[in-house]
């Protein structure tokens, strides 16, 4: 194909010119993933490959596809004109033609970058990432980022671990999981009576006679989603990211329960359920129960059983919300894995109701605000620019906290974490 029209080349021929470049492994990522086409082409750049959402990971295959690219670039000057994306040589004379640390990217938030500043045809600012030759290349261009009031050196393409916040977003769960804990106690000695208040109606409990077993195959769907997600956390690249997203959310899922079942008491879901409001002697005794259903995490599987904490569904929380941690962090072609999690979700609340501890409006209103929050958060988190606007900091504090340096959408990258045995390192391409 003559590169004087690679501005209106479609993805196919852009899958066809990375045959012809001797790319072709990267066809499916590029062009079937991402729907690469001329334009996109012609403002690639290295950072665009090593950084998210592609994420090359071979250095060799990164510099010869980015000076191929730069090739094509040089040859399709007039069209990066046209296109708005001004040539290197023609903004810094004298520079030599380098791929690396060039970068074309619009953005409105307020950042300072090192090399030249120019202005994008819609007003926002593009950047023009140029390396300092005074200090030694680390793969990434330095930039100082402003974010939340402070600014402070980050490297463009990777993603920070700030381990201590993940610190912060453990300490905070548990310290939810305890309240809650305290709360299912209160919300047990305002259970209300059996007698004068029956079990609501309900069209699936009614329906479906009661599996006495059916609970307890719940759980074991739940602690299965959980093995597999800490076989995810343990081998993926961003682990403290995994884990500190999934701290703040259910933590605030989980706080939200607690308002919920504290302000409304539904009466017991079925007359299997033996509870009657209790009432403790003093706060000890009801501080000791707090602990014992916090250190069996509120499982019937530990020996813990609880009345009152009907709305709404926390091992419908639990569950989906492992699920949906599988499923986005692991890869799209997976699909055995995205299989069995999205299963053994729809099992665990099918066991749920079959076992008659929940109502169905629990479960399904469980499932549905575990659902939204999972999938506004990760909408926000992978905006950048709504990441460090003023409202972001305003209605979502904690948001803006965990994930103000986090640059973009998370790959999924894995290695393995111990340095022993060696094949494991190979066999995980780290």
């Amino acid at each position: 194909t003559p590169t004087d029209s690679v501005s209106g080349w479609s993805c196919r021929q852009v899958a066809q010119w990375l045959q012809d470049e001797g790319f072709g492994e990267y066809e499916e990522v590029l062009c079937t993933q991402h729907r690469l086409d001329g334009p996109s082409l012609l403002s690639l750049t290295e950072a665009d490959l090593r950084g998210p959402p592609l994420g090359l990971t071979v250095l060799g295959d990164i510099k010869r596809l980015a000076l191929a690219i730069r090739r094509l670039q040089r040859q399709n000057h007039s069209q990066l004109q046209i296109l708005g994306l001004q040539h290197v040589d023609s903004l810094i004379p004298g520079l030599p033609l380098t791929p690396q640390g060039t970068d074309w990217s619009c953005e409105g938030s307020e950042r300072r970058c090192n090399g030249a500043d120019h202005l994008c045809s819609n007003g926002t600012e593009l950047r023009h990432r140029i390396p300092d030759r005074s200090r030694p290349s680390l793969g990434d261009t330095p930039c100082h980022i402003h974010s939340n009031g402070r600014c402070r050196l980050h490297l463009a393409g990777r993603l920070d671990p700030e381990v201590w916040k993940t610190v912060v977003s453990c300490v905070y769960v548990f310290l939810v999981f305890g309240f809650t804990s305290f709360v299912m106690v209160i919300v047990h000695e305002r259970v209300p009576d059996m007698r004068t208040y029956p079990p609501l109606p309900d069209i699936f409990l009614d329906s479906v006679p009661r599996i006495p077993w059916a609970f307890a195959m719940a759980e074991a769907c739940g602690l299965i989603l959980c093995y597999m997600f800490l076989l995810i956390l343990l081998l993926h690249k961003h682990r403290s990211i995994l884990l500190r997203r999934l701290c703040s959310l259910m933590g605030t899922v989980f706080l939200l329960r607690c308002c919920t079942m504290f302000v409304t008491s539904l009466s017991v879901p079925g007359q299997h359920l033996k509870c009657a409001s209790k009432t403790y002697d003093d706060a000890w005794e009801k501080i000791q129960r707090a602990l014992t259903i916090w250190t069996g995490f509120g499982m019937t599987l530990t020996g813990v059983q609880t009345c009152g904490d009907y709305m709404f569904s926390g091992h419908t929380v639990v569950i989906t919300m492992l699920n949906f941690f599988v499923t986005e962090y692991t890869p799209r072609t997976w699909n055995l894995i995205h299989t069995i999690s999205w299963v053994l979700n729809l099992f665990g609340i099918f066991f749920i109701l079959a076992a008659h501890e929940h109502y169905s409006i629990d479960v399904f209103i469980a499932f549905y605000i575990t659902t939204r929050l999972f999938l506004y958060y990760h909408t926000l988190a992978n905006t950048r620019a709504f990441q460090h606007s003023r409202r972001a900091r305003i209605w979502f504090p904690m948001f803006s906290f965990f994930e103000c340096n986090v640059n973009g959408p998370v790959p999924n990258q894995y290695h393995w974490p111990f340095s022993k045995p060696a094949f494991m390192k190979t066999m995980i391409g780290q």
